[in-house]
């Protein structure tokens, strides 16, 4: 799955590392925001890595949350769903705001080459690439995140839009598809 190939994701481990994806997330997204050591617990639990002070609001939802690494200082805000199928790494002093969404999966475009049925039993391939995202990023809302995208340092990207490729540093991008529009 890591190295890009082609995966499945009702595959045993992949299971156990999902089960135990959900009873963290289950226990952090009801936990009382003031029990910030125990907060702190659960995601150093959950994630690859967690960098100090990174502060993540609920409620939050990933797959793995074992391909997550998180640098220091930054903030991700309420309902952001981070599908770590492959790894994100997000840098330090990044502000991720509501409703962003950061794939690193992905599938065949044709229907036939996706679904593969063998008697009762249906699979659908799946891939994933990882996504990358520097220093000092701010991320608006409801912005999606696609797989392989790599962004670069003290970035902007504009609420809603929709990153399909990567974005070099020093910039602001924004739209759908996003695109760079000024230089900072």
């Amino acid at each position: 799955m890591l190295a890009g190939d082609f995966y499945d994701s009702r595959d045993p481990e992949l299971l156990t590392l999902y089960h135990t994806a959900r009873k963290l997330l289950l226990e952090y997204n009801n936990l009382d925001s003031r029990l910030t050591g125990e907060r702190e617990r659960i995601l150093n639990e959950l994630f690859e890595y967690r960098g100090s002070g990174v502060w993540v609001e609920t409620p939050f939802f990933c797959d793995y949350g074992k391909n997550i690494s998180i640098g220091k200082n930054t903030f991700v805000n309420t309902n952001c769903m981070f599908l770590d199928n492959n790894k994100i790494i997000i840098g330090e002093n990044g502000l991720i705001a509501p409703y962003v969404q950061i794939y690193t999966a992905s599938h065949p475009l044709k229907a036939s080459e996706r679904i593969i049925t063998n008697g009762s039993d249906t699979r659908y391939l799946t891939s994933a690439k990882p996504v990358t995202i520097g220093n000092n990023v701010w991320i608006g809302g409801n912005s999606i995140i696609f797989p392989g995208v790599v962004i670069g340092d003290n970035v902007t990207i504009g609420a809603g839009s929709v990153v399909t490729k990567d974005i070099p540093s020093d910039v602001l991008a924004l739209g759908n598809p996003c695109k760079v529009v000024k230089t900072l």
